[in-house]
């Protein structure tokens, strides 16, 4: 049981967006001790779940490239000139910046990292986010330096210009619906989520969702334009969708908003194959 605990643990202390380091963790542990190696069948069990699900994503991993993004150049202003955007398109924090980029009508440039390639990661990437972590926006040039998602995601609805509507357009109503949305992502799915893809309760879960399809106004989550609400929501609800499904009772209104997003295609278009949990 101490073993057990330990490995679950250890496991969740390692960096969110590295799912393969858990496995890797929990296998060099399995095969450290006369001891552990003759349990491993109990704790593998207890795992089963996570790393069942942990192991179906594929963890190729991305070589750097740098992509350009013309298509929104004709309706980029002058405050987004030299706006670069470097990420790895797996993770989901990464992902809901990417979306509120894609739909805020900035022209930018596109530089994928690979996390956990050999030599690691390059000094350039260091420089802007000693943390080492994605997505990082950069904005006239590098004078502006954004290495946090929530950070990305303020500063690209001040200056939104596309089908996401600028935060200052919305009412004080809608502000507030996009702060509880954004918070509840950030204090309550994401550690709820978390444990139930590590084999934690699924009523939780569920619950949690059914809680969170009341809040929905529709089509988008705060009502007729889309927000930041859901650049922030889509990555993960849309990650749960994929493994547990949403759309059973109490869990409609998401559902429907979920399809909504797929249908937008500044959505849709970020959406990839291979992809990690948190």
């Amino acid at each position: 049981i101490i073993l057990s605990y330990v490995i679950q643990h250890a496991m969740l202390a390692c960096h969110p967006c590295n799912m393969k380091s858990r496995i890797v963790l929990l296998l060099s542990l399995l095969s450290s001790s006369p001891i552990i190696i003759g349990v491993h069948g109990l704790l593998l069990a207890q795992h089963h779940k996570a790393i069942s699900s942990l192991c179906r994503r594929n963890f190729s991993l991305m070589t750097s490239s740098s992509t350009k993004h013309s298509k929104t150049e004709l309706s980029a202003k002058s405050s987004s000139a030299g706006t670069q955007f470097i990420t790895n398109k797996m993770c989901p924090y990464a992902q809901k910046a990417w979306i509120a980029l894609e739909s805020s009508g900035i022209a930018y440039d596109m530089r994928e990292v690979s996390l956990y390639g050999p030599g690691g990661k390059p000094d350039w990437f260091w420089k802007l986010n000693p943390r080492g972590t994605v997505p990082i926006v950069t904005m006239d040039g590098e004078n502006d330096v954004y290495a946090d998602s929530e950070l990305i995601l303020d500063a690209v609805g001040d200056i939104s210009e596309g089908i996401l509507a600028r935060t200052a357009d919305l009412s004080e109503e809608e502000r507030t619906q996009v702060s509880k949305w954004r918070e509840i992502m950030s204090k309550q799915l994401a550690p709820v989520g978390k444990s139930a893809v590590l084999g934690g309760s699924m009523p939780k879960l569920r619950s949690l969702l059914k809680e969170m399809n009341d809040m929905v106004v529709g089509p988008y989550l705060c009502g007729q334009r889309m927000t930041l609400a859901d650049c922030a929501a889509f990555p993960f609800l849309w990650r749960i969708d994929q493994d547990y499904g949403i759309g059973g009772d109490g869990e409609e209104k998401l559902r429907d908003w979920l399809d909504v997003c797929l249908k937008t295609e500044t959505i849709k278009s970020t959406v990839v194959r291979s992809w990690w949990w948190w």
